[in-house]
């Protein structure tokens, strides 16, 4: 039996998402992509195995930026899985002068802001302000369905709120809550880097965007990258559906393992 794969639901899993180490999983298409490396590859490839999916049929790894929770990894799943890795020039650039991740030979540099081709899917990178040497956030587009991929932003920044609009389906930083940061053991110099320019989105941040683009394609948002000490999920629940209602499918990210597999 034949069909034409770009009609099927697009799958996505956040295996997971927080600073202590970001992977997310999308098939669509017939392609099957890994976003970002910050967990190890036995983790990466359990939670895979637990969805009923392979971690050796993914076809390409994508990094978004240099910063240890999106890369620690990256090596191990080129090397033992054999997953050729695309990296912008400056993120490699920046990696190559951080500790050695190990040899990878199956590079493959792309320029932030350009859009990579994997047969019928499109992965569109934005740049963003945080504060990364080369940092990006990505659309993945079927030619049915744009998941974005939007998380380690810096701030809201011009163009996101159309980026949001276009799509059908969000992972969505939502980093920290301001009164719980504000009171936090953190030194302030951390506070002021976290709510910076170049820091992370609040959860202020975050339900306002969804709130303020009002996309009714958008089936779903799952929110991302929280932090440990700086956020509850409870919270983040909270303060999106005070924005978004409580009809709207919101969903939160676990920094200690992987979604349900989620259809777009």
């Amino acid at each position: 039996m034949s069909w034409d794969a770009t009609l099927l639901a697009m799958e996505v899993i956040a295996l997971q998402s927080g600073s202590n180490g970001n992977c997310i999983y999308v098939e669509t298409g017939g392609v099957k992509l890994l976003f970002d490396a910050g967990i190890s590859g036995v983790q990466a490839e359990q939670r895979l195995a637990s969805h009923g999916k392979s971690i050796r049929d993914v076809n390409a790894l994508l990094i978004s930026h240099d910063h240890s929770d999106h890369t620690r990894c990256m090596g191990v799943y080129h090397r033992k899985f054999g997953l050729p890795i695309h990296v912008s020039r400056g993120t490699i650039r920046a990696i190559n002068n951080k500790p050695r991740l190990g040899p990878m030979q199956n590079i493959q540099l792309f320029d932030s802001g350009s859009t990579m081709v994997f047969g019928s899917v499109k992965i569109e990178t934005i740049r963003t302000p945080h504060d990364a040497a080369d940092g990006v956030a990505f659309v993945v587009d079927d030619g049915s369905h744009r998941l974005g991929i939007l998380t380690d932003l810096g701030h809201v920044f011009d163009g996101l709120d159309g980026v949001v609009e276009s799509l059908d389906a969000v992972i969505m930083e939502s980093n920290y809550d301001p009164m719980m940061l504000d009171t936090g053991p953190y030194p302030e110099s951390l506070k002021k880097r976290i709510s910076g320019p170049k820091g992370h989105l609040s959860n202020n941040d975050s339900a306002g965007l969804l709130k303020r683009i009002k996309n009714a394609k958008l089936q779903w948002a799952c929110l991302a990258h929280l932090s440990e000490h700086n956020n509850d999920p409870e919270l983040v629940l909270d303060t999106h559906r005070s924005a978004l209602g409580k009809q709207f499918p919101i969903l939160v990210a676990d920094r200690y393992g992987a979604t349900e597999v989620l259809s777009v």
